[in-house]
């Protein structure tokens, strides 16, 4: 396993280090403090837990317009962090 930077809407926001066969994540964004040290099974459900903070932080009032999250918003990439 290599290091991977998790990248969340053109920005990266954290690292996923490897860790005993698992993935430890290393925020290096506010936004993702909470998840600061996690591990995770795959960088795919380390993105899934990134994407669901941003979302239910932009999430605005009842009635407003939906916040876009296609796949283009965010993204792994492999290599140094």
């Amino acid at each position: 396993m290599n290091r991977q930077t998790i990248e969340f809407a053109g920005e990266a926001v954290g690292a996923l280090m490897p860790d005993n066969g698992q993935l430890r994540f290393v925020a290096v964004k506010y936004s993702v403090w909470s998840l600061d040290g996690r591990i995770f099974s795959t960088a795919e459900e380390a993105l899934r837990a990134v994407a669901a903070l941003h979302v239910l932080r932009q999430r605005g009032p009842v009635g407003a317009a939906p916040v876009p999250t296609g796949p283009d918003e965010a993204f792994i990439s492999a290599g140094s962090a």
